[in-house]
C-alpha cells in the first residue's frame, strides 16, 4: 500500500504506453560491410557569441540589481514585521483573557 508506483500515461485514444518500451530487434538480412572510406571531416561548430558590455549597460546592470536587491529586501522584512506584530498582538490577548479569567474567579 505505501510503495511508490509509477502511472501509466494513457494516449489520447485510451491504450495505456508502458513504461518500458521493448527494443526493436535486428533484421535478419545483414548488408555486406562498407568499403573503408576515408574518416569524415568533423563537423565546425560555431563558436558561442559573447555578450560585451559597455560601461553603461553595466552600470545599468548594476543598479537593476542593486533596485531587485532592495525590493525583495523590503518585502522580507515587512512580512517579518508583521510577523512581530501578529505575535505580540496575540500575547497581549492571551494577557487580558488570563486577566479577566482570574477576576471572574475571585468575584
Amino acid at each position: 500500500m505505501l510503495q511508490p508506483r509509477i502511472p501509466v500515461n494513457p494516449l489520447p485514444t485510451g491504450t495505456p504506453i508502458p513504461l518500458n518500451h521493448p527494443t526493436p530487434t535486428p533484421a535478419a538480412s545483414v548488408e555486406p560491410p562498407a568499403p573503408a572510406s576515408p574518416p569524415a571531416a568533423v563537423p565546425v561548430v560555431p563558436a558561442r557569441t559573447t555578450v560585451q558590455l559597455t560601461p553603461g549597460s553595466a552600470l545599468a546592470l548594476a543598479a537593476g540589481g542593486g533596485a531587485v536587491v532592495l525590493v525583495v529586501g523590503t518585502v522580507l522584512v515587512s512580512m517579518l514585521l508583521a510577523v512581530a506584530i501578529t505575535g505580540v498582538s496575540v500575547a497581549v490577548c492571551a494577557v487580558v483573557l488570563k486577566s479577566l479569567i482570574s477576576q471572574e474567579r475571585k468575584h
